[in-house]
């Protein structure tokens, strides 16, 4: 049994409304949105919901990396750099976009697409890397199950088991599905911020805050979590997420995070004169926006 000196307690709660972005995609945005412009070092959370022709066409990014991870349907993903490739349900896409890339994301096939995406910010020395994948395939991710409680182990370690990504800014992703009267006793390291997302379910936090599907829970500090499933039939499912808290200035516009403003205007002029890392943009489109045309 994991025992805690100080389990975190919620200190905010958000419900995740319907929005769109992309084209015609369907998003419910928890961080990133006016309430919660950043969680140290998240930038934003997404839970998507996307049925063709709608989806995420050409697009750049720079300064942060991007985690898919797909719930349902499937996702064709490619870039100005030549890659391509399809994350279908449980499959995960750890994308470091550094110094500059422009790809498209629109999902493959009939039916509806949903799933998660999630933004880490990078720190000063990382916003200038090369871009950069790592992808893991349902069967590859690394899970267990005890006491009623399976862990899916996207990013760090729970359970006695470790995820094989590596994680610039370092994170801990997991997604835990709990029997009903379950409970989990998750450590987190204290020094970090921590969040959960509800996906199915009614979960009970801490001293007794409940939250059912699309809830964002901000979790104080503490040294970890307690969890526990409120229903006698139903099982609970939702994401605990934790990262080191970068603690430098964030300048934003849209889809490029750097440090200052000035970076941001470079970054622009960058994007829009093909220099700097966004070279291969002048004369690629992806497959597609070849079809939308």
């Amino acid at each position: 049994m994991v025992s805690m000196e100080k389990p975190r307690q919620v200190v905010r709660k958000f419900l995740a409304r319907p929005q769109f972005e992309g084209v015609g995609a369907v998003v419910r945005r928890s961080i990133g949105r006016f309430e919660l412009r950043y969680f140290d070092p998240f930038l934003v959370l997404d839970e998507f919901s996307v049925s063709a022709p709608a989806g995420f066409p050409d697009h750049p990014h720079r300064g942060f990396e991007t985690v898919t991870y797909m719930l349902e349907g499937a996702v064709t993903h490619e870039d100005f750099e030549g890659h391509r490739g399809t994350i279908k349900a449980g499959d995960v896409q750890w994308m470091t976009a550094g110094r500059g890339i422009v790809h498209s994301e629109m999902p493959a096939g009939p039916g509806t697409s949903r799933g998660l995406q999630l933004w880490v910010n990078l720190s000063s020395g990382n916003k200038m890397i090369e871009p950069g994948y790592q992808e893991i395939q349902r069967k590859d991710i690394a899970s267990t199950t005890a006491d009623g409680v399976t862990v899916r182990v996207i990013a760090g370690q729970s359970m006695g088991v470790r995820s094989p990504v590596c994680t610039r800014t370092p994170t801990m992703y997991l997604d835990f599905t709990v029997r009903p009267r379950g409970v989990v006793r998750q450590p987190v390291c204290a020094s970090w911020n921590a969040f959960a997302y509800v996906l199915e379910g009614e979960a009970v936090f801490g001293s007794g805050d409940k939250a059912g599907p699309h809830h964002l829970l901000l979790l104080g500090p503490g040294d970890g979590v307690e969890v526990w499933n409120a229903s006698d039939d139903r099982p609970l499912r939702f994401l605990l997420i934790a990262g080191e808290p970068i603690g430098e200035p964030v300048a934003q516009l849209g889809p490029f995070v750097m440090n200052t403003e000035e970076e941001i205007d470079m970054t622009v002029n960058d994007f829009e004169g093909y220099v700097n890392g966004f070279e291969k943009a002048r004369h690629w489109k992806s497959q597609a926006m070849m079809a939308f045309e």
